[in-house]
This record gives structure tokens, C-alpha cells and sequence, in this order.
């Protein structure tokens, strides 16, 4: 803290301010209208930002990478793919030559793409058209990590599959099932999922103490 001001503070919420400008708008209330990043994460999390949301916070300026190359609209292209009555709508950061590439900040270069973004990504190519894809991973340290992809129906199918079922689930107000995965701990409803279970389990007095049970 400098004088009587938290600059730390001040950092904190432009990151916030700037997270909201660059961030996917969505009608909470078009369940007909689903959107790609909603259905390659956890269900259960897209389910509570529509329903129930509470904010996340931002600590740093690199996850703005790719929002801020939609915005900055170079290259960047809004599609949507109709399954039955649904539409899924799905934004690719940057098309070039017939090549859909995506962005992602990380802490350290993965040897292996995530799931979430291979389907991503896969998905933008059936949204667009295209054959040829791929993923940038970026690293705070200026390093870089890039991966092919060529089109795929079974992993586009899986991506459908996750559409209606989120679609469903708003539709009856069900929250889906748990998807444990390595963002829980870093996500805005852990609480939600982790703390309610713990709190709500039956204690076996018997069991706990070695107690032998009465006839």
C-alpha cells in the first residue's frame, strides 16, 4: 500500500472491469441458445452462471488472452450450428488461410492439449466449415506451445450430446451431476459442490468410535 491507497485493490478491479467487457454475453433465459465454451467445461458450472451465478475472480491480465483477441475482432468470427431447435453458438479468435486457431493462456506449456479446448476447437471447425485447426497455448514467461487438430465427427458428437443435456437440465431446472477435474478448486461455486456434501453426511457414531452395536 502506497499512502492511504491499495493499489493491489485497484489492480484487482481493472482486471474484473476488463474481464466483463471481454467476456461472452449470454441470455440467461434462452435455454434454445447454447454456447460452445458452456458445454466443454463443467456442466454443473454453465448450469449456475445461468441460474445462481456468482462472479470469479480475475488475478491476472493473461486468461484476458483470448477474449481480448474477440473483441479486438482480427480474424475473430461468430458461427452457430442448429441441432434440432437448439443453437450452438461457438466464436474461433482467429481464422486464417481456412485455419480455425484458438488461444490459451497458461502457467506452464501442457505436452498434451486439454479435452475442453480440443473440443472447443473441434467444434469450431463444424461450426465454420473447416477442416484444419489449432491450439496456442501461451505462458507467462513468453513461451509457446501449438497443436494441430483436423476435424472429428465422434468428438463433435460428444460436444452435441453435452448440448442437449445442458439444454434439458435448464429446461427442468435440474443441476447436472459432478465433474471433478483439476478447475474445481479454482472455480466460484467449489463450495456449492464439496462443502454441502460434507456437511450434509450421515456420522456412524458405531463406526467412528469402534463402538459395538447393540441387539
Amino acid at each position: 500500500m502506497l499512502g492511504d491507497r491499495d493499489y493491489r485493490q485497484v489492480i484487482k478491479d481493472t482486471i474484473q472491469s476488463i474481464s466483463r467487457e471481454v467476456e461472452q454475453q449470454i441470455d440467461a433465459k434462452d435455454i434454445k441458445t447454447i454456447h460452445l465454451h458452456e458445454v466443454v467445461r463443467c456442466l454443473r458450472r454453465s448450469y449456475y452462471d445461468r441460474v445462481d451465478p456468482a462472479e470469479q475472480e480475475r488475478t491476472s491480465f493473461s486468461n484476458l488472452v483470448s477474449g481480448l483477441l474477440r473483441k479486438m475482432q482480427y480474424g475473430s468470427k461468430l458461427g452457430e450450428y442448429v441441432i434440432e431447435d437448439i443453437k450452438l453458438k461457438g466464436q474461433a479468435d482467429i481464422i486464417v488461410d481456412d485455419v480455425v486457431m484458438i488461444f490459451r493462456s497458461t502457467s506452464s506449456l501442457p505436452e498434451t492439449p486439454l479435452s475442453s479446448d480440443a473440443l472447443y476447437l473441434n467444434a469450431c471447425l463444424w461450426i465454420f466449415n473447416k477442416i484444419d485447426g489449432i491450439i496456442v497455448y501461451l505462458s507467462g514467461d513468453g513461451k509457446e506451445a501449438s497443436f494441430s487438430f483436423t476435424k472429428d465427427k465422434k468428438m463433435f458428437e460428444e460436444t452435441i450430446r453435452r448440448v442437449r443435456v445442458l439444454n434439458s437440465l435448464l429446461g427442468e431446472n435440474k443441476v447436472p451431476i459432478l465433474e471433478p477435474s483439476e478447475e474445481c478448486t479454482s472455480c466460484q461455486y467449489y463450495e456449492r459442490c464439496y462443502l454441502k456434501q460434507k456437511i450434509g453426511r450421515a456420522i456412524n457414531l458405531h463406526d467412528l468410535f469402534g463402538l459395538k452395536k447393540s441387539d
